[in-house]
């Protein structure tokens, strides 16, 4: 897709744009929740940066890894990210390990963090799908416009899914509107007395695991390792990882409200 603005030596996309303000917006919400249960501003901040860089980093070399074919002969295409080719899955691996580390050095809760950060991860994911949207990626298969007109969706995103002549299958619409949901579940659930700490990266985990097996099964730019869905394989790990999670933190009981904080 053509920039929005074009300065020759800089151009700026909406997709560049739309992944800013998720960040931007993901990020607000956790260091406001973190703040609230104690914890300096400043430690949050720079726990985001760290974890947002390497998780941006990530999800590009995640996405080049499974692209390698086409990449080894357009390298200098590594660095064009405004063109799409971030993996969510990649960005959240790379942005837990980061978060771990430090979580470790500080003697910091990992999983009480990680519930003030999936609250904002989750809403930064419904915003940011919206780029794939405007770049006209993470589509399903090829439809008919009396189809998408049977869904009753706005004219705009109508034709935003005719893409070379064939109108497809809104998936990032999905994927958007199923994690703005799990954001709005989140923060309902997250004031509730019987709340342990680690029940919402639990529910996170195995939320936006349900709905990316499923999406991804309809999805044509999928990363492929062998004849498999790399993405679907990755979200069953999450279900997997979101129950055990959930078990630990039953068993260990540690109320959500009360947290540590002074970090």
């Amino acid at each position: 897709m053509k920039p929005i603005i074009d300065l020759g030596i800089i151009s700026i996309h909406w997709y560049s744009i739309i992944i800013f303000v998720a960040i931007l917006i993901g990020s607000n919400l956790a260091i406001k929740e973190a703040k609230r249960h104690g914890y300096e501003e400043d430690f949050v901040v720079n726990l985001l940066f760290l974890g947002v860089i390497l998780g941006i980093i990530g999800a590009r070399i995640y996405y080049v890894i499974f692209n390698f074919d086409y990449y080894k002969y357009n390298l200098i295409e590594i660095f064009k990210v405004w063109n799409g080719g971030l993996a969510i899955h990649g960005g959240i691996i790379a942005g837990f390990i980061t978060i771990a580390i430090i979580c470790y050095k500080k003697k910091v809760n990992l999983l009480r963090i990680l519930d003030y950060l999936v609250v904002g991860l989750i809403i930064a994911q419904a915003i940011g799908r919206w780029g794939n949207f405007f770049n006209g990626e993470a589509h399903g298969p090829a439809t008919t416009l009396a189809y998408l007109e049977g869904l009753h969706l706005p004219q705009f995103i109508i034709d935003g899914m005719n893409i070379g002549g064939n109108y497809y299958i809104p998936t990032f619409l999905y994927e958007s509107v199923w994690c703005l949901i799990g954001f709005i579940v989140m923060i309902i659930l997250r004031r509730r007395k019987f709340m342990k700490i680690g029940y919402l990266t639990s529910f996170y985990l195995v939320w936006y695991g349900i709905e990316r097996f499923y999406v991804e099964g309809m999805r044509t730019d999928s990363l492929m390792f062998l004849t498999l869905k790399v993405a679907q394989i990755v979200s069953l790990c999450m279900i997997v990882i979101g129950f055990i999670v959930f078990i630990y933190s039953f068993r260990k009981k540690i109320k959500y409200e009360g947290g540590e904080g002074n970090a």
